[in-house]
């Protein structure tokens, strides 16, 4: 299983649930590796999406607590058990979480792959993903050249789980 994040250098990767910066090259490489596949993410995290839709072309699994959650055109489970269950039906290499927080910490012990945006910049920020670079668990696979966005630099960097 993969997940995918944008994260400053402080591994931070949002404030007030909104992104830190949208990079468009960051977007493309988000929707070529995910369109097709299954994503999985959190109710606040669908809703900072247009409309609080569904991404296109991909089905969408929403893990919320709340049990009368309901959401057109997307699956909802309410633990991650119950989104382990349903996501069996897949296959593990096609799934992708993709946030926010919560989802993220609680599914990173089942992933294999991250792919991480590393931004060379460090935001005001409330909400943060694990640093993968102090899990003696996660190694950098694949580091791609240095990408420039206006006076922003980043890195897509690849993480593999070392003892699957």
């Amino acid at each position: 299983m993969n997940l995918i994040v944008a994260v400053d250098e402080n591994w931070a990767i949002g404030y007030k649930n909104e992104l830190l910066v949208r990079i468009p090259n960051d977007h493309k490489m988000f929707r070529q590796m995910t369109t097709g596949k299954v994503v999985v993410l959190g109710r606040k995290t669908l809703e900072t999406f247009p409309q609080g839709m569904p991404l296109p072309n991909r089905t969408n699994i929403i893990l919320s607590k709340s049990e009368d959650y309901k959401v057109k055109d997307a699956i909802v489970v309410h633990s991650v058990e119950e989104l382990l269950e349903e996501l069996k039906k897949y296959n593990s290499e096609d799934v992708y979480i993709i946030g926010g927080e919560s989802i993220y910490r609680q599914m990173l012990p089942y992933c294999d792959t991250a792919h991480v945006t590393k931004i060379d910049h460090a935001y005001e920020a409330d909400t943060y993903f694990p640093n993968l670079d102090e899990d003696a668990d996660w190694t950098i696979t694949a580091d791609s050249d240095e990408q420039i966005y206006f006076d922003l630099t980043y890195h897509f960097i690849k993480y593999e789980k070392i003892n699957k």
